[in-house]
């Protein structure tokens, strides 16, 4: 076995980088970033026990509801949980989740699992952003190193321990994990956040929000840091990470029916990683130390029509890129996604169907002869449907959930996916 030392590692942002950056950002927002430190509350710590189990949540069935009708293990994150919890990374705020595992690998890489099914991808639990899923098609998981948000930003994180599959579908066998941003009115005024130490070695925040408050409103943000390695026994440490991104979200409400949400990020990152590479010359296995090219960005679009108490139609689209350089191969990903629901209520049935479809074009060329990617470009579909029927029983206090998830890939034929929940509330304190 054979090792590389640290090879075509990007350069560090100069030291300065940040300072001048905190400073110019704080100059020009620090009127109205200090206005607001006074008035700033925590709510959710002013609730009763009554009152947070009328939390709504969404994933569940893709609409609205309480969390305790709701017939599945859910728990939810606020922001006001992460604030106080001092989290900077999305995997550190889903230590918060009682039945979720996390476990930090290296300085970028975390195991994530429920109810004791964990991996470094996150594999058998789908992970959504806004309701845009993250997984890599080529490994069938989560790369969580280019998962970054502001986390002032997060409204709240909805997690589900156990099967999705009739909503959401593939990926979703071990449970969801929906991560939720807040609405563009909610996030008007500036936002500076900076500073460094001799592990974060360097970053800052910024965002900026405006708007009517009614009509229209949008927020622009910005984000970067650069991380030093973690502790390594034999001083090799490979692992730094660094990172910029940026992006912006918009909401309009045409009407007292109709909304509209466009949102998108871009990033480009540098994760240390140490692989192992194997070819077919000597010296046949080598372990490479070497800072991995990351880099990537999306768009989505959404349109929701309210027709009523339980009825609304949506409609979502989104396009995501994806490019990972590292040592020991390639992936450039291209992925669009159309996703429709509709909801309505027919005497005491509550009805949730819709469908979906997935395109996702993968390129992986050869980087190291004894790793090869047949075929090297390929296109994976994915077609889906769903039908959701919860039925009031007894004075709507059982409530029986029957449903569906059709799929058709270009792996499998035509599959089924039904579920069964049943739902009791005794009483407006307990549920079963």
């Amino acid at each position: 076995m054979k090792t590389l030392k640290p090879e075509g590692m990007s350069p560090k942002w100069p030291a300065g980088f940040y300072a001048i950056a905190f400073w110019l950002l704080l100059a020009a927002a620090a009127p109205e970033a200090f206005s607001d430190m006074d008035q700033s509350t925590n709510p959710a710590k002013q609730l009763t026990l009554e009152e947070l189990g009328n939390v709504e949540v969404t994933t569940v069935s893709k609409v609205p509801a309480e969390i305790w009708k709701t017939p599945a293990a859910v728990y939810v994150i606020t922001n006001e949980d992460i604030q106080d919890s001092g989290a900077t990374t999305i995997p550190e705020a889903l230590r918060l989740a009682p039945g979720v595992e996390v476990a930090q690998i290296d300085s970028h890489q975390w195991s994530v699992g429920i109810r004791g099914f964990g991996s470094n991808l996150t594999r058998d639990i789908l992970v959504l952003i806004d309701g845009r899923t993250v997984y890599t098609t080529l490994l069938a998981g989560t790369y969580w190193e280019v998962q970054n948000l502001m986390l002032q930003d997060v409204d709240r994180i909805e997690i589900i321990r156990g099967p999705g599959g009739t909503i959401w579908g593939p990926n979703a066998v071990n449970g969801v994990i929906n991560i939720i941003t807040k609405a563009s009115k909610d996030t008007h005024g500036a936002l500076v956040n900076a500073g460094g130490g001799n592990v974060d070695q360097g970053f800052f925040n910024a965002r900026y929000g405006g708007g009517n408050g009614k009509t229209f409103d949008y927020r622009i943000y910005a984000l970067g840091f650069d991380r030093g390695p973690e502790f390594h026994p034999d001083g090799n440490n490979f692992d730094a990470w660094r990172t910029a991104q940026g992006g912006f979200r918009t909401d309009w409400t045409k009407s007292d029916r109709d909304s509209i949400t466009f949102q998108g990020d871009i990033y480009d990152e540098g994760a240390g990683q140490s692989v192992v590479a194997t070819s077919y010359a000597p010296p046949y296995s080598q372990t490479i130390d070497k800072t991995a090219l990351l880099s990537g960005g999306d768009i989505l679009g959404r349109w929701q029509r309210v027709q009523g108490e339980g009825k609304d139609i949506q409609l979502q689209a989104y396009f995501n890129r994806t490019s990972r350089e590292q040592a020991n191969f390639d992936d450039y990903e291209n992925t669009f996604d159309v996703d429709f629901v509709d909801r309505f209520r027919l005497a005491r049935q509550q009805i949730s169907w819709g469908g979906g479809m997935r395109f996702t074009h993968e390129d992986n060329p050869v980087v190291v002869s004894g790793l090869t990617f047949t075929p090297q470009n390929r296109t994976d579909n994915l077609l889906t449907g769903f039908f959701q029927d919860d039925i009031g029983l007894v004075a709507n206090r059982l409530i029986l959930s029957l449903g569906t998830k059709i799929i058709h890939t270009n792996f499998t034929s035509l599959q089924w996916q039904p579920s069964v929940r049943l739902l009791w509330t005794p009483t407006d304190h307990q549920t079963v």
